[in-house]
């Protein structure tokens, strides 16, 4: 009979057992005091009530007794803070060897996208033992997504990228919810995360084989909007050059420095006179109507992979140009991402 009420969802990931044992802790440290102060309430109720012939008499202070109260409750919610500190923190930083997949939300459905180009809906298909790293945006109003097997929820915001990672420890299929009221039909937007072996996730990923990567979709919309004519390789670029910026440092014309990650590329695209790298004039246009969420994805997985070595180049050190120092050449990184 037991086994037909689970008291909490199955354990399917890296996350569960860690998140379970914190919980189950704050579970019996409250109850345990709610029942002490229950029964210290009815203890004294009984004890001190009024009755006839007893007069009540003053209670002096015990500094024993209020640092004895003080200290206790205190080194139990150091314990807590601390233990959920290290469970957090695990959580919002992925490893940096993770597999990428791409998500989209929108009222009301879950739309992803795997590296290699190939597209699901309400469905993502990840292999087993692989640690896979969420890039997720909302395309109108807040959702969350929430995957109660692995424990792990991360809101999914409109205008922001957000992050989330897991890692699957056992095949299966587990579901995938909406965990922020997200309009009418927030009860439907529900899909699951489909765990397969390694072998079954390869041969899956061939049978479902796209035209071309998201790299290279993201590099056809770079050459569709003319955005090669400004970002160019050599010096006579009107804007910086992209090889190798992602995730690298950007010095802005106002002196301060920012990293040239998936959020700050999506502004200067969407909102290019924010944030001008220093050496360049703030001419780009804004592409904001102009490309949907699905290609903003895109244009960063190609921007991405221009800082990734090639297979016919060495390495990327010897194939990037050195760091723009000065204010009239060309610079390695992005910032006022020039698109004409």
């Amino acid at each position: 009979m037991w086994q037909n009420i689970p008291l909490w969802p199955e354990r399917a990931s890296t996350f569960s057992n860690n998140v379970d044992l914190l919980y189950i802790f704050l579970i019996v440290v409250t109850g345990f005091f709610t029942l002490v102060v229950f029964a210290l309430v009815g203890i004294f109720a009984v004890k001190y009530r009024q009755r006839t012939g007893h007069k009540a008499t003053q209670i002096e202070g015990s500094y024993a007794l209020e640092a004895t109260w003080t200290l206790i409750p205190f080194g139990l919610f150091m314990i807590m803070f601390v233990w959920g500190a290290a469970v957090y923190m695990k959580e919002v930083q992925p490893p940096p060897n993770a597999m990428e997949v791409f998500v989209v939300a929108k009222q009301w459905m879950w739309k992803l996208e795997h590296p290699e180009g190939v597209r699901e809906i309400n469905a993502l298909h990840v292999p087993l033992g692989r640690d896979v790293r969420l890039t997720m945006i909302s395309q109108d109003v807040i959702h969350s997504f929430y995957v109660p097997a692995f424990r792990i929820k991360q809101d999914v915001l409109p205008g922001r990228y957000t992050t989330l990672w897991f890692h699957a420890i056992k095949t299966g299929h587990f579901h995938l919810f909406c965990a922020e009221y997200c309009g009418t039909l927030h009860s439907g937007m529900i899909g699951e995360i489909v765990v397969m072996e390694p072998n079954e996730y390869q041969a899956w990923l061939a049978g479902n084989a796209s035209e071309g990567t998201m790299a290279t979709s993201g590099e056809k919309t770079f050459q569709e909007l003319g955005c090669a004519t400004c970002h160019r390789s050599d010096t006579q670029g009107r804007g910086p050059n992209l090889a190798g910026v992602y995730g690298k440092p950007v010095l802005l014309d106002n002196g301060t420095t920012v990293i040239a990650d998936a959020n700050y590329l999506r502004e200067s695209i969407l909102n290019p006179g924010a944030k001008v790298v220093s050496g360049f004039r703030p001419i780009m246009p804004t592409f904001n109507g102009i490309v949907n969420e699905e290609q903003l994805l895109s244009l960063l997985s190609y921007m991405k992979s221009l800082s990734q070595p090639q297979p016919s180049e060495p390495t990327a050190k010897e194939t990037l140009p050195p760091v723009h120092t000065g204010r009239t050449q060309a610079a390695p990184s992005a910032g006022n991402t020039k698109v004409q």
